[in-house]
């Protein structure tokens, strides 16, 4: 991230270096003070230099971009995103945001991080530094993130937080999730006291947290949270002096929800922003990024300027970044929309660091991704996976099972039922009548060598075939749920031979297939191939009769392990209460 000199700062902002450019016309939403009025922008290099009368920073080579009769506002930012989870590589993710304007993210990076390591996070920054789109890095608080602790590529703990706190590029510790504070995780104190010694601000991860959790996350110095499932949790965190980021991502909407905070309970809005966690780049293409989450809050009652200062100037003081971003002032770097009103807020044109970027929902360059270095391009390490080898064993005709259950109602959460199944061949089998199908786990990095571990699950409702995953945060093992065994090693073999992807197969053939070459989680497809590629996933998995909202949404997210109240993993179903394995084959009925 470029940051010239104070002094060149200073000669800029009072205007003994001429202005490279000049938008004028445009009304000016301040949104330090909340009013619009008429003022114009004067930019030199990346930087605002002056609003307001700027005649005197025009020089002969100043470029006029006209605005007149609209409106003037930051570029918009996303406080919390998981970038990888779009499958795209951080140029094309800044392609399909930058258009919608958003200019700046903040994110942990933290599936390239276990991955590939510090060197996958280096390379990933100096590719951001090249796109349009800022990205503000906080280190993971913990990798991996699970409980018990699963297999990654990378781990992380505080020996990596001494080293990459002192990084120009970090901007506090991320995503730090609320077991390992109650938990009292050494390795996680140790973090967040090296981040209270260098003055870095602490990310919050707690959903449905008790009022005796968020009491500890406040005292421990967790500044903010991105995860509240009802209004009301957020107002009892903000009433602990949390910041709030309401997410409304591709699967979690809780924007209507979260915004009661505000529209209903009368909290000001100035400690809350907005944030999409995670996007399908279908999803973005067709409704649009942080300008989406601004229009809903309009449409939700909330004043279109204090929307507008959700998403900019407030999540930028909620991570101490508001002297870089938030606001078209002096200094602060050049991101400015054109929007035809605060109302309706339709971005019509982008400016980022200085430069126009894009116009009327379309970027005005080619996006172009890097060379790819080995530190992104791992080998995956699975054991081949023959169709036997999906199953738990047992004895007698049929088993007693606990199954993992897809709750409906609450997006991502799994619960646990009890069914009885039957017994093959001494394998616990599929029951397609009761929708029991298999998942499995299989891990990529050959560190336990690369086996696979076998599940239950209800709630997906394939009626055949199967559907796999290499990108499936928190460790980004394969996880793949199916019908039929054979299907299910044929997806699993299939993305661990070339080099990661998602995959639906049927009746022994490949009917979908996406590759995702960096790093086996993202890939440097534009964002409408992306889109299409979804959709085509998306449209596999329903013809196999899967009826949830994402297949492969909520197919990911089976390893996290801090989502109530069943994660699987590679080390088996995890319980999210006992934060251990359990054992899924239960006593008999008596």
């Amino acid at each position: 991230m470029n940051h010239p000199s104070l002094r060149s700062l200073i000669d800029a902002s009072e205007g003994v270096v001429k202005a490279d450019r000049i938008i004028k016309g445009g009304q000016l939403v301040n949104v330090h003070t909340g009013e619009i009025y008429p003022a114009d922008v004067a930019i030199t290099g990346e930087r605002v230099a002056a609003t307001g009368d700027v005649s005197a920073y025009e020089g002969p080579g100043t470029e006029i971009v006209d605005a007149t009769g609209k409106y003037l506002t930051p570029g918009l930012i996303d406080g919390h995103l998981h970038l990888e989870c779009s499958k795209l590589s951080v140029t094309m993710f800044a392609d399909a945001a930058v258009r919608f304007g958003t200019t700046s993210v903040i994110s942990g990076l933290d599936q390239f991080l276990v991955v590939a390591g510090l060197e996958g996070v280096r390379e990933a920054l100096r590719e951001a530094d090249a796109s349009p789109m800022k990205i503000f890095w906080g280190a993971p608080f913990k990798t991996p993130y699970t409980l018990p602790e699963t297999t990654v590529g990378f781990s992380f703990g505080p020996e990596e937080h001494e080293e990459t706190q002192g990084w120009a590029e970090c901007f506090g510790v991320w995503e730090t999730v609320a077991e390992f504070v109650l938990n009292r995780d050494e390795k996680v104190l140790r973090a967040l006291e090296l981040a209270h010694r260098n003055r870095l601000p602490v990310f919050g991860c707690a959903p449905m947290a008790a009022q005796t959790t968020i009491n500890a996350l406040s005292a421990a110095g967790v500044r903010l949270d991105h995860e509240s499932y009802t209004a009301e949790e957020a107002l009892q965190k903000l009433r602990a002096g949390m910041s709030l980021l309401i997410r409304e991502s591709s699967v979690a909407h809780f924007m209507n929800e979260n915004v009661r905070t505000v529209t209903e309970f009368g909290a000001q809005s100035r400690h809350v922003g907005f944030c999409t966690d995670d996007m399908h780049v279908a999803d973005i293409i067709r409704e649009g990024h942080l300008d989406k989450l601004v229009r809903m809050a309009i449409k939700a009652g909330v004043r279109p300027v204090e929307a507008i200062q959700m998403a900019t100037l407030n999540c930028a003081e909620m991570y101490r970044i508001d002297h870089l971003v938030g606001s078209i002032t002096p200094g602060r770097f050049a991101d400015v929309l054109i929007v035809d009103s605060p109302e309706s807020f339709q971005v019509e044109r982008v400016f980022a660091r200085g430069e126009l970027v894009a116009e009327n929902g379309r970027t005005l360059r080619a996006p172009q991704p890097p060379v790819r270095t080995p530190a992104l391009s791992p080998a995956f390490r699975v054991a081949p996976l023959a169709p036997e080898g999906v199953g738990i064993a047992a004895e007698g005709d049929e088993a007693r099972v606990l199954v993992v259950e897809m709750d409906r109602t609450v997006p991502f959460v799994r619960k646990g039922v009890e069914m009885t199944l039957p017994v093959v061949d001494g394998t616990v089998r599929a029951d397609l009548a009761q929708d029991a199908l298999y998942v499995t786990v299989s891990e990529r990095y050959g560190k336990t060598g690369g086996g696979t571990v076998t599940a239950m699950i209800n709630g997906f409702g394939l009626r055949s075939g199967a559907i796999a995953s290499s990108a499936a945060p928190d460790d980004n093992n394969i996880v793949c749920v199916g019908a039929d065994r054979a299907d299910m090693a044929l997806a699993v073999n299939h993305l661990s031979e070339h080099g990661g992807g998602q995959v639906v197969v049927d009746g022994g053939v490949i009917k979908e297939f996406l590759p995702l070459p960096v790093a086996g989680i993202v890939a440097d497809l534009t964002p409408e191939e992306m889109a299409d590629a979804e959709d085509r996933l998306e449209a596999a998995s329903r013809a196999l009769g899967c009826e949830l909202p994402s297949a492969f949404g909520y197919l990911i997210f089976l390893e996290i392990t801090a989502i109530p109240e069943y994660a699987v993993t590679d080390l088996g179903v995890v319980s999210y209460h006992t934060q251990d394995v359990v054992d899924i084959l239960l006593p008999a009925a008596k």
